[in-house]
């Protein structure tokens, strides 16, 4: 019996989380984001003073969800070019040529999404100033 409760609270528990992640729709992200490559233990500070063309650059996300303006840098740190995007519940996807998700930026907060690149290395996505 306590083993039936055990798992219908795993599935309640589980079922209520997905349906508090809300899909957004892709206006919601269409814009210019800062991109910045740094490393884990870098702090905010030493981040906002990385101003070198290899750490950072402006990543164009358009309406029609295809990258614009930035996608030779991002292809340069993940390896392989990004051609678009979509949003997911919890973060933005990258896609590349074959239409297939080639990286996932995951929510830390309200305009601020991270993808781990290695164990050092860290890709910041934050929505530039308009």
């Amino acid at each position: 019996m306590a083993w039936l409760m055990a798992v219908t609270l795993m599935m309640t528990g589980a079922t209520s989380m997905a349906s508090s992640l809300r899909l957004e729709e892709p206006s919601a992200f269409a814009g210019r984001w800062q991109a910045t490559l740094t490393g884990h233990s870098d702090t905010p500070e030493t981040r906002s003073l990385q101003d070198k063309p290899s750490n950072t650059c402006l990543v164009e996300l358009a309406p029609n969800q295809t990258l614009g303006e930035g996608t030779e840098c991002l292809a340069a740190w993940l390896g392989e070019a990004p051609i678009g995007w979509f949003p997911e519940p919890d973060g933005i996807s990258i896609t590349g040529k074959e239409g297939s998700k080639i990286a996932f930026f995951s929510r830390q907060r309200d305009g601020i999404y991270t993808k781990a690149l290695s164990a050092e290395l860290l890709i910041t996505l934050e929505r530039a100033a308009q």
